[in-house]
């Protein structure tokens, strides 16, 4: 039985916490039923920096991220700079992370697999210096996912169709933009696109696997550039990655690098990192960190035939 003592980031105020009612004081009675010692920060209160520090310094051999994707972002930076290996409990909507690594998203089987999981080294991206697990979005997509954020929570039926109605008003106002795309072994070049991303690792196509990575540890980015994305692109494209036959739409340009410089125009660019929207400052000086980060994981094998179930 696993008896390494967490220090637990809990995110109360996820969705999937909120639902299921995963509290401070429920991890702490099933932690102690399997005879694991844990700190639990549930204070939502406190600025969220304050509670990376708190995790930097806590004596625990692992940290543990019990939100979602943004948590497991911010977590995994402090488990990088301390030399620990992070622990992801899924508690939020995507769970990009843990569906990659197969990683079980009920509670009851991620405490069930808890003895089984083993450290896994897998790749990061940094971008200026700010750590990231999946991808980058520039263009688009950030301004669409803001107006998702202040939706988060209202479940009424005139939200939903308000925020339906803002992103086909964002499709059909979006403009081309021009930015100078330099990879590090070859020559600046100019690109006219409406969205960027740059993915740590690839993308695979298959039924069914959107946003599916199934290698973490080749050492890649993937840059994924938008040329036009017009209401109908965006419904054809969303239906071909479903159908897992997206590489080869005529929108979409797809390139595999190790580290690339991306400059434009606007000195301050909003950008969508791990599904959270921040500013950055222009050049964007992309980098893989090779099996920089520790996490704790079901063994390969297990998730090679977790994969194989789920097609």
């Amino acid at each position: 039985m696993l008896q390494t003592r967490f220090h637990i980031v809990l995110n109360p105020n996820s969705g999937t916490a909120l639902r299921t009612g995963v509290t401070a004081e429920r991890l702490h009675r099933l932690f102690a039923e399997r005879g694991i010692s844990i700190s639990v920060d549930a204070d939502a209160g406190r600025p969220f920096e304050e509670r990376m520090q708190t995790a930097r310094q806590s004596p625990a051999e692992m940290l543990l991220s019990a939100g979602g994707d943004g948590t497991v972002t911010a977590l995994a930076q402090v488990a990088i700079e301390t030399g620990r290996t992070l622990a992801v409990l899924p508690l939020g909507t995507a769970n990009l992370l843990a569906r990659d690594l197969a990683i079980p998203i009920p509670l009851e089987a991620w405490f069930e697999a808890l003895a089984e999981m083993e450290p896994r080294r897998i790749d990061v991206g940094e971008v200026n210096g700010q750590l990231f697990l999946h991808k980058v979005v520039i263009g688009a997509v950030p301004g669409i996912a803001a107006a998702r954020e202040k939706l988060r929570g209202r479940a009424e039926l005139a939200a939903r169709i308000g925020f339906l109605g803002h992103f086909i008003r964002r499709l059909s106002r979006l403009r081309r933009f021009a930015v100078e795309i330099t990879p590090r072994a070859g020559e600046p070049r100019i690109e006219r696109v409406q969205s960027i991303a740059i993915a740590n690792n690839d993308y695979a196509e298959g039924l069914g696997q959107v946003f599916h990575r199934p290698r973490l540890d080749e050492g890649t980015l993937s840059l994924y550039m938008l040329r036009q994305l017009r209401l109908r692109d965006a419904v054809r494209l969303a239906v071909e990655m479903v159908l897992g036959n997206w590489r080869n739409d005529d929108v979409l340009e797809v390139e595999q690098i190790r580290a690339l410089t991306v400059r434009t125009r606007r000195r301050l660019l909003r950008a969508m990192i791990d599904g959270e929207v921040m500013s950055l400052q222009s050049p964007l000086r992309f980098r893989t960190l090779p099996l920089a980060l520790s996490v704790l994981a079901p063994p390969v094998a297990a998730t090679a035939e977790t994969t194989i179930e789920a097609l």
